[in-house]
């Protein structure tokens, strides 16, 4: 007779659905997985350039403010089971990490699929059925308890416990549709606003059209995202990227939820943003020592005493919007003239009209609302037995090992708990 009851149902093979799988199994529940693909961890063998940017290992407040949307919920969660956790279980299944810039962590393997190689090993000791291809209809409740999760074939599995970790709805080829916001609704939860995060901008500025800068990538600049009276709501100073549609690049991504947040606030159909060339000189010294070098230089071309203060082809177009020819003599050239450059090296600034859709972006915004769940166990406060982990919560950060860290902690919770719901039950 095949088994149709189970302690407990993991609905999604993504990050946090095969760590929750695995930390049920872990407490001894009998444990299905479930997910709609035909193989398990597909957004982990995607990550990180396909290397698997497992976590990161900057301390625990660093992390947090590196995820701006209610990171602050998880503070609870990492005081059970944080980042280092994360590193010693994943060194325990036999991954050796390797730490790279900015605390990220990674296989020494270089190779995400050895992550999901590690997991599906470790599911299979725990005698975690595995059930793919199996998208799931509907997830039933009864008398304030779950009790059962539906198959689109018909078939269905009384369970006592449910962990919903079916992802946001970025990245949909990995399978991430939003599936689960309507099984969580039905729960009674609150699915707050969607929007893309970590995504390129669009731009329909006249040199974003004429593609003068497509294809330019400038290294380490200050991006600013400016509110209406021209003040910064967020800087980032990374490295970033023009497109023939718009902006792209770490810098831009950081700043693209802050884009949407702006547009949403005040009503705006463009944002403005400050591009900075120089962000580690202030604008005087800057404009004094480019003054000096200019003077020392009087009969040589302008572009060619600035070689190398900024990428060719964005110094030429710095020098065409402050009006300076670049092949004049360095000593034809006024001080106000020079002042506007200094000026515009630091303050470039820009409109974006939109962003890419949320199918493109690396991350969604908004989700599960987090008031409405238990932050040490990551229950839904409204229905016995349901718990939900990663991205279909309302938590997103940045690239850099954040969001996957959140999931990883949030399914390990939800796992954890789930299983014990059963044995307390």
């Amino acid at each position: 007779m095949k088994q149709t009851t189970y302690d407990c149902i993991v609905i999604g093979g993504g990050p946090s659905g095969l760590m929750a799988a695995i930390a049920a199994g872990e407490k001894g529940a009998q444990v299905l997985l479930i997910d709609k693909g035909d193989k398990l961890g597909r957004k982990l063998a995607i990550s990180g350039g396909g290397r698997c940017n497992v976590t990161n290992r900057l301390p625990v407040d660093e992390i947090i403010k590196h995820i701006p949307g209610n990171g602050r919920f998880l503070y609870s969660a990492f005081s059970i089971f944080n980042n280092e956790d994360i590193i010693s279980f994943f060194e325990e299944l036999g991954i050796e990490l390797k730490e790279e810039d900015h605390g990220r962590m990674f296989p020494v393997s270089n190779k995400a699929q050895s992550v999901v190689d590690a997991l599906l090993n470790k599911l299979a000791q725990l005698n975690v059925e595995i059930k793919v291809n199996s998208p799931v209809r509907d997830v039933h409740y009864k008398n304030g308890n779950v009790s059962s999760v539906e198959l689109m074939t018909g078939e269905s599995f009384e369970t006592k416990s449910v962990v919903i970790a079916v992802g946001g709805k970025s990245v949909p080829h990995t399978g991430s549709t939003g599936d689960g916001y309507a099984w969580a609704e039905k729960a009674g939860h609150t699915i707050t606003e969607l929007f893309p995060t970590e995504v390129p901008l669009l731009s329909d500025e006249p040199f974003i059209k004429e593609k003068a800068l497509q294809g330019l990538s400038l290294r380490s600049v200050a991006l600013s995202v400016l509110n209406p009276k021209g003040k910064p709501l967020v800087t980032h100073q990374m490295d970033m990227i023009f497109t023939h549609f718009g902006v792209s690049g770490p810098a831009v991504l950081r700043c693209s939820q802050f884009v949407v947040k702006a547009m949403k606030k005040w009503n705006l159909e463009r944002v403005t943003m400050n591009l900075d060339v120089c962000p580690d000189s202030k604008e005087g010294p800057l404009f004094q020592e480019i003054s000096q070098q200019l003077k020392a230089e009087p009969k040589k071309a302008i572009k060619n005493v600035l070689k190398g203060f900024a990428p060719e082809r964005y110094l030429l177009f710095l020098l065409e919007r402050s009006e300076i020819d670049p092949s004049a003599q360095c000593g034809q050239l006024s001080q106000e003239k020079i002042r506007n450059f200094v000026h515009l090296c630091k303050n470039f600034r820009f409109t974006v009209n939109a962003t890419q859709p949320l199918e493109k972006a690396f991350v969604t915004g908004g989700g599960i609302s987090v008031k409405e769940i238990e932050p040490q166990t990551m229950a839904s406060k409204f229905m016995n037995g349901l718990y939900f982990c990663g991205e279909i919560l309302d938590i997103h950060g940045y690239t850099g090992g954040y969001n996957i860290t959140s999931a990883l902690v949030t399914g390990r919770l939800a796992g954890t708990n789930a299983a014990q719901f059963v044995t307390s039950g």
